[in-house]
């Protein structure tokens, strides 16, 4: 890499722990649970009657599988989630978000959607954001696409 460019790589990473540690102190100080918790609860929300099946819900969250068990353990315990398995085939898990975890969830996002806009998406104007967005969209594509 010629070294009077910007490391970009770094910069994202860099940018993105030091955002996701802001976060995770503005939810401890309001007295809510982890990032990773959200992250779970809105990829149920966001799935089909807000429901997916647990490697769904993996792969959409790119964390590995028995990290996810883990976490859905936790969130099941405090009624927040809950856990199926498939009829047709008994193998195949689901994981529901539930009243108590949709609340919990919109709580957790006006901490965390007001973090975000002010740390990360007021740096930018509306061509930067689009660009951005487009290469770090190129980028997970290809990465998907290495299989």
């Amino acid at each position: 890499m010629n070294t009077n460019e910007p490391d970009l790589w770094f910069s994202f990473v860099r940018t993105h722990r030091v955002l996701i540690k802001e976060i995770e102190r503005r939810l401890a100080d309001a007295g809510l649970p982890t990032y990773a918790w959200y992250d779970v609860l809105w990829g149920l929300e966001s799935g089909k009657n807000g429901t997916r099946r647990m490697h769904e819900l993996a792969e959409a969250l790119a964390i590995e599988r028995y990290n996810l068990t883990r976490l859905v353990d936790r969130l099941e315990q405090e009624n927040l989630v809950t856990r199926s398995r498939s009829a047709e085939d008994g193998r195949a898990a689901f994981a529901s978000i539930t009243a108590e975890g949709r609340a919990l969830r919109k709580k957790m996002w006006k901490i965390y959607e007001a973090a975000v806009s002010e740390l990360f998406l007021a740096q930018f104007n509306d061509e930067e954001r689009r660009s951005l967005a487009s290469g770090l969209d190129q980028a997970a594509l290809a990465a998907r696409n290495t299989d």
